[in-house]
């Protein structure tokens, strides 16, 4: 019988230590753009769910409202917020998603607090015009298939044309200095516009216990866009609900921005890449190198389970995608605030047809995006893929962004990113996994023939499925480009100071684990250990 029991007491010292580290830790010192203070008007400034005026800009006595609450933390001060819907039954009221969830404390790894964002791009900038040209683009290509951009696609050739032309056009991901269709809408990291446009993990069938689930999706009509007249775009802005979509009734595989946008608007924030363990797990994706049950000589009658086996990284995407809600929840309404698209395509439409001059940067107004909107729709609104619009939380930072770059740097320290994705095999057919696109249709899934068709990785492909759940949001309307760019780093360190705190606790330390290796979205591959983060 053994008289003691090192794993406990190592725990328990770990907790003070790690309780101590982070306690002398001070908290980040923020930085929001200076918009909010900048405007009396609050133009650059999150109001959904307040009451607005006529021209749709918000009450100032119910922003005050918003802002003292956040403030004070008093209960009793968030229920005296006004909201712009009271005079409409309750079921159609819309509740400000939360705020209260961007201050909780956590016990392992990073407090809310410690954490920073930098501002995102000022209201009057190009950055912000250029991003909301993208917007527009995405919109108004929606119901195209991916695999379509590069055939010769009129809108598809006008975005890229367009884009090119932005003062700020830097911020796209672009091949040999210029944006093409390949590189359209798409993400900025090691493996994003490799192959095709949708992630493998979107696509190929996965086991989730005895369940097959082939990832067909219950999408939307073509063509059904929102709030494309200004009353429509009002009430809403109100917080008052309007109802659902017209749903499609048939299952269809992702194929077009109008699938993806629906697959994020009622995704569980951590399904992707739950969906994304199951592929690899029961495709006999190799271990990280890190991993101690990996070729370890010294644990030869082991193997992993509650530590580094299934049970542990099922369980670990929830918890991180829990505390990267947190972390961005504190980012949105405690300093950002910034507005959503929708509002600022609204200020678009009243200073292009001369209602306000709200100092717009005149780079977009050079973007034919805004005639092609106002060619379709009589307006200059941003065209919505959610009948609601987005959601009654800021825009800065974007928590489906947050909760990729946190689950996606935890699958990236269980697997070796440099595996090619055709290693991995399909668990009933044991053939080897080939690159998959939808039919035109959505039906099926067919063979991608690209020339890098080969060169899909375990890592490229994380990346991609990260980046295609977040610009899905871009897609939708409801976050710009730099809400995406800036939220996968936000969702990586909170990922990486979980691990950091997991790291000194396992009984494996004794044989050779020396920590999590991964690739950091950047390109950069580090060691995690219970000491922190070291480059390799």
């Amino acid at each position: 019988m053994p008289t003691t029991n090192p794993p406990v007491t190592s725990g328990y010292l770990r907790r003070v230590d790690r309780a101590q580290v982070w306690s002398n830790q001070p908290f980040a010192a923020q930085s929001p753009n200076g918009d909010e203070d900048l405007y009396p008007d609050h133009r650059a400034s999150y109001s959904k769910g307040l009451p607005h005026n006529s021209l749709g800009e918000v009450d100032p006595d119910g922003f005050n409202a918003l802002i003292d609450a956040l403030g004070s933390g008093s209960q009793a001060d968030f229920n005296d917020i006004p909201l712009g819907s009271t005079s409409h039954p309750e079921d159609e009221q819309i509740l400000f998603t939360n705020p209260q969830g961007g201050l909780a404390a956590e016990l392992v790894g990073p407090n809310p607090r410690q954490l920073r964002m930098e501002g995102p791009p000022p209201f009057a900038g190009t950055e912000i015009a250029a991003e909301i040209a993208e917007n527009y683009w995405m919109a108004l290509t929606r119901d195209i298939h991916f695999s379509d951009y590069a055939v010769g696609n009129t809108l598809i050739d006008q975005s890229v044309v367009d884009l090119n032309t932005r003062s700020a056009k830097h911020i796209f991901p672009q091949q040999a200095g210029a944006i093409i269709p390949k590189t359209l809408f798409r993400g900025v990291h090691p493996g994003d516009n490799v192959g095709p446009y949708v992630s493998q993990f979107l696509l190929q069938d996965c086991y989730f216990g005895t369940q097959q689930i082939d990832q067909k999706m219950r999408t939307v009509l073509s063509g059904a866009d929102y709030m494309t007249s200004f009353n429509d775009w009002l009430s809403v802005q109100n917080g008052v609900n309007p109802g659902g979509p017209a749903h499609d009734a048939v299952r269809r595989y992702i194929r077009n921005g109008r699938d993806l946008s629906e697959w994020v608007h009622i995704d569980v924030l951590y399904q992707a890449y739950f969906n994304a363990m199951l592929i690899l797990l029961t495709g006999g994706a190799r271990a990280d190198t890190g991993n101690p049950y990996r070729s370890n000589t010294q644990i030869t009658k082991e193997a992993p389970f509650g530590s580094f086996g299934p049970p542990h990284i099922a369980a670990l995407l929830p918890e991180v995608a829990t505390r990267a809600l947190h972390a961005v929840w504190y980012q949105k309404w405690f300093v950002h605030r910034r507005l959503r698209p929708e509002v600022f395509a609204a200020r678009v439409h009243q200073q292009q047809t001369g209602v306000k001059d709200y100092a717009i940067h005149p780079d977009l107004f050079s973007s034919s995006a805004l005639a092609e909107v106002h060619a379709k729709y009589g307006s200059y609104l941003l065209p919505m893929a959610f009948r609601e619009g987005s959601p009654t939380h800021p825009a800065y930072g974007a928590g489906h962004a947050t909760v990729a770059g946190a689950c996606t740097t935890i699958l990236k320290a269980w697997f070796a990113g440099a595996q090619k994705f055709s290693e991995l095999i399909h668990p009933i057919t044991k053939v080897n996994l080939s690159p998959k696109v939808a039919s035109a249709d959505g039906l099926a899934l067919v063979d991608y023939s690209g020339a890098d068709k080969d060169q899909l990785t375990v890592g490229g492909e994380l990346n991609k499925l990260a980046s295609n759940i977040a610009i899905g949001r871009n897609i939708a309307g409801v976050h710009y480009r730099s809400d995406y760019t800036e939220s996968i780093k936000l969702g990586e360190e909170v990922a990486i100071g979980t691990l950091v705190d997991y790291a000194g606790v396992y009984a494996e330390l004794d044989v050779g684990f020396e920590g999590f290796h991964l690739q950091k979205f950047a390109g950069i591959p580090v060691l995690i250990t219970r000491d922190g983060e070291m480059l390799m």
